[in-house]
């Protein structure tokens, strides 16, 4: 691997396990992680159910041991619940082997701060400079005499909290009826048992832990979750969630069947807690993928709308730094509550969705139906660094007429559309996304910017 390759992606680190995601790596990584913590720190390991989880996470914390670090393992635990633990008992950081919502083929490494959020982009540079110098520390024999610390107790501490932040005894009163899908990974530990003391009839799909995802693909898109939509209707379902590899994020389904895209879900989020936290500023930071949906419903009701570069750690970082705001959130179904963690977070997503609709006590399609409605289309197309920039460059000039923001990629927006052209952060992909309030016109606009860019950067 060459010393100028990078490691981290857009969220950690990922690649197939026997590949890149090997023992010997995950050693390596481990003492290069160690490094960067410093002797003595605290560290939290957990996993999701992926192939190799427990080969890496064994291997990365002998890593870690021999930089003398203190390891406590998680075990099976998703990403949020990993990360609120960390903050809230105090861990000097953590990390987790989880490739979120990539094929069963692939694992990765999330390495988690003290407060709980993923360490910033910059940071990593730090960590990657320790792993490509083949870092090792020499310690005296005392530092040797430690080993791996269990922590089997952190779902319910996390579960708990959650429930803190929602109106328990009102969403209990009334018996809604939610099918839940853990896409066969953790959110199974943690989701089904939130339901449970919210008092509410949950009917599972996909729940049983199994690393090859056998239900469906661990990403939650319209595709993926057309038996679990399909499943909310037949039930007849209030709501239905679906959940991704690690269940940092969950999509929506209403009781129509329709899959909501985060952003629409993150919007009408905002807008509910921004009466129910008061304290908190009325500013949400959303991705640039989001649609601009998000301005036409939120700014009228009083919420500033910042837009960032896709990623919740950069939302997550930029709300640190800014001074808060009352949500963060991306279209993919990831939505950061900040009342109660700057992360996002599957779990928390849920209890939200059910306490705003037990206190408008009207159907959730009603309550979506509130929001401009678009048509939403996403492509992507294999393209190297070098294609995906020369393309964001070709669809710059092809309409430099309308208004842009360019902070990743360059998204256009129209009167009646918006495109965003942007380079993969985890694959060698270029994704081309946009809404249209006509369907027919964010079909032909992508077909004809994926052609324009396959003539002029592919050909």
């Amino acid at each position: 691997m060459s010393r100028l390759a990078r490691l981290f992606g857009t969220d950690g680190i990922r690649g197939i396990v026997g590949e890149l995601l090997t023992p010997e790596f995950s050693l390596k990584m481990g003492r290069a992680i160690g490094a960067y913590f410093g002797k003595g720190s605290r560290i939290l390991i957990g996993r999701d159910v992926r192939i190799g989880g427990d080969m890496i996470s064994r291997a990365l914390a002998s890593g870690l041991m021999a930089e003398g670090i203190k390891v406590y393992d998680a075990g099976l635990i998703p990403t949020p619940a990993l990360q609120f633990t960390i903050k809230s008992l105090g861990f000097d950081g953590g990390v987790m082997v989880t490739a979120s919502h990539n094929p069963p083929q692939y694992n990765g490494l999330k390495v988690i701060a003290g407060d709980g959020i993923e360490i910033p982009h910059e940071e990593e540079s730090i960590i990657e400079d320790y792993y490509f110098s083949g870092h090792a520390s020499k310690l005296p024999i005392r530092s040797y005499d430690n080993e791996v610390m269990q922590r089997r107790d952190l779902i319910e501490t996390y579960v708990n909290a959650v429930l803190q932040q929602v109106d328990v005894e009102l969403i209990s009163k009334k018996n809604f009826r939610v099918v839940i899908d853990c896409a066969n990974s953790v959110g199974a530990l943690t989701s089904p048992l939130l339901l449970r003391k919210l008092n509410v009839k949950a009917l599972s799909i996909n729940c049983s832990l199994d690393p090859y995802f056998p239900g469906r693909n661990p990403e939650p898109t319209v595709e993926n979750l057309e038996l679990t939509s399909r499943f909310v209707l037949d039930s007849k379902a209030d709501v239905g969630f679906a959940h991704d590899g690690d269940a940092d994020r969950a999509m929506v389904i209403d009781d129509s069947g329709t899959m909501q895209w985060g952003d629409r879900t993150g919007a009408i989020l905002t807008y509910f807690s921004s009466k129910r936290w008061k304290e908190y500023p009325k500013v949400s930071y959303t991705a640039v993928s989001s649609g601009i949906l998000v301005e036409e419903y939120l700014k009228p009701r009083g919420i500033d709308v910042i837009w960032t570069p896709v990623g919740s750690v950069t939302i997550a970082r930029t709300i640190k730094s800014k001074g808060g705001a009352i949500s963060g959130f991306e279209d993919n179904g990831g939505y950061l509550h900040v009342p109660h963690h700057i992360v996002r977070d599957g779990a928390m997503t849920i209890a939200l969705v059910l306490n705003m609709m037990a206190e408008s006590n009207e159907k959730l399609s009603k309550i979506y139906n509130s929001i401009p409605q678009y048509y939403a289309l996403k492509s992507k197309i294999e393209a190297t660094k070098e294609e995906a920039s020369c393309a964001v460059d070709v669809v710059k000039e092809a309409y430099s007429s309308y208004r842009q923001i360019t902070i990743d990629g360059v998204k256009i927006i129209g009167d009646d559309f918006w495109l965003l052209v942007r380079p993969s952060g985890t694959e060698p992909l270029l994704r081309v996304t946009g809404e249209a309030k006509d369907k027919e016109k964010i079909k032909n606009l992508i077909d004809e910017t994926i052609a324009l860019v396959k003539k002029k950067c592919m050909g």
